[in-house]
């Protein structure tokens, strides 16, 4: 099982940079997220269409693609565990809050992260945080991370 980020979710749905990378790890059918994950992806899909990148018709067919996903996905609910890793790691990384919840739920998740858990993120910041917390960063190699203006 791994856990997806928003960045990894909104690139495989919207078909954005990175896809090509993620569609490998989208192989596995048990797909973990944060709470928080869907909502950061309607952001992003609406976000395309207010700058005109998609249609209205792509916006709905994407929407209706990301509850696909949701509603097979398993995700870590809001609790203090997931509030308390995620103070931790704003005062250890460079994360913003939203992505401090995606690696604390992670972390939650894993009990123990370690390279046998993987996390699926296109954001080099994140990335890099969370290989620091001892996870499996996939996809292995991105040519060009997602910035946090594109999410």
């Amino acid at each position: 099982m791994r856990f997806w980020d928003a960045s990894a979710v909104l690139a495989l749905i919207a078909n954005q940079r990175g896809a090509k990378a993620v569609k490998v790890a989208h192989r596995d059918p048990l797909v973990m997220l944060w709470w928080g994950t869907g909502t950061e992806c309607v952001s992003g899909l609406c976000r395309l269409r207010r700058e005109g990148r998609l249609s209205e018709a792509d916006l709905r067919s994407m929407m209706s693609e990301l509850d696909d996903m949701l509603s097979s996905a398993d995700e870590i609910e809001p609790s203090e565990a997931v509030r308390s890793v995620a103070r931790r790691l704003l005062c250890t990384h460079a994360l913003r809050a939203a992505d401090a919840f995606q690696l604390a739920a992670a972390i939650v998740w894993a009990g123990q992260p370690s390279s046998n858990y993987g996390f699926v993120c296109l954001d080099q910041r994140l990335r890099d945080a969370a290989s620091i917390e001892g996870f499996h960063i996939l996809p292995e190699h991105i040519e060009e991370p997602v910035l946090e203006e594109e999410r």
